[in-house]
């Protein structure tokens, strides 16, 4: 979802080689030194990562073996051809008890067996690649992915009633915001760790709710539930809201606010014609 969002950006200014999963198994420490060895490039952007937060919690070897080995892979690759490293880390790397927004240098405390595995990574990098970007970004949006706005959207056209967590609060971010900023960032010299994410914050619950306000489906309600009713498996940190205080630091200015932010996605959706396999999910017609 972000690497869709980013090569377009970067190839801009930047020769780019994309390589998916399918490509290149980051697992593979002489897969991802051969793949590296061969382009020999001055920047490597690490996207890959095992994102499924009940998925690891159920299944920590999974995690253990993307999230960290794998991005201790990466960083291994990149210190040998000499090239920067950006690492794209999650807000789920804090334990959520904090009051007010994280900043970069505050302690991680991972809660989940996904944060926990996300903070291995980054100290990976840190450890390995001398010059490198550490970019802590929350609760990701965009085409070319699953993500919360069209979950929120098909499941609209299939329930009246919806059931959405309330006593969690993060930034949404916009995939295209993000990657824009992030092609900013690499342009420096200023390397170290960056919090990312879209301007304000809210609860997913609050985050439902715009979303169906801006893209109304008939006698659909949302109601607030607690993390505990929720019933999964991971849990989560009551308060992921991240402060872009690297940003601001670097002067390379802020995301949108979320709502914004928001509203251009919803655009973009509709201008793409989705409308329509929303419609379908309806009718249970969708693949």
């Amino acid at each position: 979802m972000l690497g869709t969002a980013l090569l377009p950006v970067l190839r801009q200014r930047h020769q780019v080689s994309g390589i998916d999963f399918n490509d290149c198994n980051i697992c593979d420490a002489g897969a991802i030194s051969a793949a590296l060895h061969s382009r020999r490039p001055e920047l490597v952007l690490h996207l890959a990562a095992y994102t499924n937060v009940d998925g690891c919690e159920k299944d920590p070897q999974i995690a253990e073996e993307t999230n960290s080995t794998g991005t201790r892979n990466v960083a291994r690759a990149c210190a040998d051809v000499g090239a920067t490293m950006l690492y794209v880390s999650t807000d789920y790397v804090f334990d959520g008890t904090k009051t007010g927004a994280y900043f970069e240098d505050d302690r991680p405390n991972p809660i989940s067996v996904y944060g926990r595995s996300k903070l291995l990574g980054e100290q990976h990098v840190q450890a390995i690649v001398s010059r490198h970007f550490v970019v802590r970004t929350s609760w990701l949006y965009g085409p070319n992915g699953k993500n919360f706005v069209t979950t929120i959207l098909k499941v609209a056209h299939q329930q009246k009633v919806l059931r959405v967590v309330n006593d969690q609060h993060g930034s949404p971010t916009y995939t295209r915001h993000l990657a824009s900023k992030i092609a900013e960032l690499v342009e420096t010299q200023a390397f170290g760790v960056y919090h990312i994410t879209g301007s304000g914050n809210c609860s997913w619950f609050e985050f439902a709710g715009t979303i169906l306000d801006l893209w109304p489906v008939d006698g659909v309600q949302v109601i607030p539930i607690s993390s505990d009713e929720s019933g999964r498996a991971a849990r989560r940190p009551a308060n992921s809201v991240l402060e872009n205080r690297g940003l601001k630091l670097a002067h390379l200015g802020l995301l949108p606010h979320w709502k914004t932010a928001l509203a251009e996605y919803l655009d973009e959706l509709k201008q793409s014609g989705h409308e329509r396999d929303f419609e379908e999910s309806r009718h249970g017609n969708a693949t």
